[in-house]
């Protein structure tokens, strides 16, 4: 059953029927009465404006290019949209997962709404034709990590929003790669500890990042994502307020932007020869000292065991 429901799902309505061999076979009927050719004309009509529109699928509502399937419990997407779709909600619902090639007939796609649901991951290649979407809210889900293909061919993405997603540890160096329209990008109040500047450095179109509610590991590895952060700020908002480490327990509870490069100072602390000798000598020191305070310490219990014993032979 899911094996038809798959190849219906990928050849969907996208193919039109051939009928060139079927007229081809009939016979002239002469020239068409003029009522005829208009009864002809309108159900041409009725069934080309059918097919541009499939019937709106059950516990959906379908109006002017919006297919609202939002809080119907369902846990699967719907089959079979109207193929002129724009903006498409499946929010609060209890969805685990999209099939792939679910957008394949759906080109005219600008808005897809698939938050409050149970998804973990999106299938490799789901955008390939969704060359218009502009809109992906994937918030209040349960995404563990945003892979690097995640978002493959989906230049067109001009808002993601991935927020709430409580077990999102990490983020691809590449997973952004390619959106140079991206505008606004929400990863606040997930688990992620560290960011990749590799992630974000190649948006350039980027004025709001939102990374506020994660739990922020400020180490030296934090430190190049922060100072191109400071560079951006201008004008890129961020929720600054909301961004706050979490760990090393020295900067536990601070900002994340008031960390200056005076914070990551230790970070770029080198040892020179004359610091590495001192190093071994001191080490060297200590163990001779290690040494000969062993050697005393058996020496002075030795004697402590000869006196005890001279002791109790006196006492006999």
């Amino acid at each position: 059953m899911n094996t038809v429901l798959m190849g219906s799902l990928q050849h969907c309505c996208c193919q039109m029927p051939k009928t060139g061999d079927t007229w081809a076979q009939l016979p002239w009927p002469g020239p068409p009465h003029p009522a005829m050719l208009l009864i002809s004309l309108l159900l041409a009509a009725g069934l080309m404006h059918s097919d541009a529109g499939t019937s709106c699928p059950v516990l959906c509502t379908c109006r002017n290019q919006v297919v609202d399937c939002s809080s119907q419990r369902l846990f699967s997407v719907p089959p079979d949209l109207p193929m002129d779709t724009r903006n498409l909600s499946l929010a609060h619902n209890r969805i685990a997962a999209v099939p792939p090639g679910y957008l394949t007939c759906y080109m005219e796609l600008r808005v897809l709404d698939l938050r409050n649901n149970s998804l973990m991951e999106l299938p490799r290649g789901l955008f390939l034709h969704a060359k218009r979407l502009a809109h992906l809210d994937l918030s209040y889900n349960n995404f563990s990590h945003v892979p690097a293909d995640m978002f493959q061919e989906a230049h067109g993405l001009v808002h993601i929003d991935l927020s709430h997603n409580p077990w999102l540890r990490r983020v691809h160096p590449h997973a952004f790669q390619g959106l140079v329209q991206l505008r606004d990008l929400d990863l606040s109040y997930g688990g992620l500890a560290f960011l990749s500047l590799e992630a974000l450095e190649d948006l350039p179109g980027l004025v709001t990042l939102q990374i506020g509610g994660n739990p922020w590991v400020c180490g030296c590895t934090m430190e190049p994502l922060l100072k191109w952060l400071r560079n951006r700020i201008q004008r890129c908002t961020a929720d600054s307020q909301l961004a706050e480490c979490r760990g090393p327990p020295e900067v536990e509870g601070a900002p994340l932007f008031s960390l200056t490069e005076e914070s990551f100072k230790a970070c770029h602390l080198t040892l020179t020869l004359d610091d590495y000798l001192f190093i071994a000598f001191v080490g060297f020191v200590v163990s001779i000292a290690s040494v000969a305070t062993n050697f005393l310490l058996g020496i002075t219990a030795n004697c402590c065991h000869r006196w005890s014993k001279a002791s109790e032979e006196e006492e006999i």
